[in-house]
């Protein structure tokens, strides 16, 4: 059976022509018009996927998507007419895997759904094998369950800043581009847009490195970052 994708968009002529593009793709659609009634069809369509409007009567997507990442991690592509840095931050702080900006090229969504779609099936595939448990001197990653510990101590981390996080420690004394990471991490390029990047270690540092003041992630002025083989510590 082909996946399941729910459109939540406000605008009829574009949730209509994404669907009708979709369903000659032999996708199982179904379209809705506001926050509120996205939510309740998620529960009960169970999509694959689903492309979000980032501005819907009723409830805007950024609460749509934190309200959905309460119960489920599966794959969400907003797509809206705000293309601000920050606007992407925020939507993607919230869970959203991708960002679309309107206007946009339908092969270019497809393209994107294909995407995300071929990496939940891999990550599903591999679930059982994968490493449970990365450590990084006193830092432990535990991949399935999407948590991370500093000297046995929680850390709260978004999905995009673990997904980052664990990049960057599976690749130790690697030095990665912005774009590397970009490509890696968030599955295309934001053109124009890698500063996104910096503001994602920021918001690690903030967590990590200043508050049990360590040397974690290195910048290497003019290329992008590395975490090192040693954690220093600042103290």
């Amino acid at each position: 059976m082909k996946p399941k994708i729910l459109i939540i968009e406000d605008e009829k002529k574009i949730a209509r022509f994404i669907q009708l593009e979709l369903e000659h793709e032999g996708y199982i659609t179904k379209a809705t018009y506001d926050g509120r009634s996205g939510i309740d069809i998620f529960n009960s369509f169970n999509p694959d996927l689903i492309i979000l409007d980032l501005m819907l009567p009723n409830l805007n997507g950024i609460e749509v998507c934190r309200r959905i990442r309460q119960t489920s991690s599966l794959p969400i592509i907003m797509l809206t007419a705000k293309d601000g840095t920050m606007d992407k931050v925020m939507g993607l702080d919230m869970g959203a895997d991708d960002y679309m900006t309107k206007p946009f090229e339908i092969e270019e969504l497809l393209a994107r759904i294909r995407r995300r779609l071929k990496v939940l099936e891999n990550s599903q595939k591999s679930s059982s094998n994968s490493l449970d448990c990365i450590t990084h001197g006193k830092l432990q990653i535990f991949k399935d369950a999407y948590q991370v510990k500093y000297d046995s101590e929680n850390i709260e981390l978004t999905k995009k800043e673990f997904q980052l996080l664990l990049h960057l420690v599976e690749n130790k004394e690697h030095v990665l581009t912005r774009e590397q990471i970009l490509n890696k991490v968030w599955g295309y390029d934001f053109i124009g847009d890698t500063n996104i990047v910096d503001v994602y270690i920021r918001y690690i540092r903030s967590k990590i490195d200043n508050h049990y003041n360590i040397k974690l992630i290195h910048t290497v002025w003019g290329i992008g970052y590395v975490v090192k083989k040693e954690v220093e510590e600042t103290k």
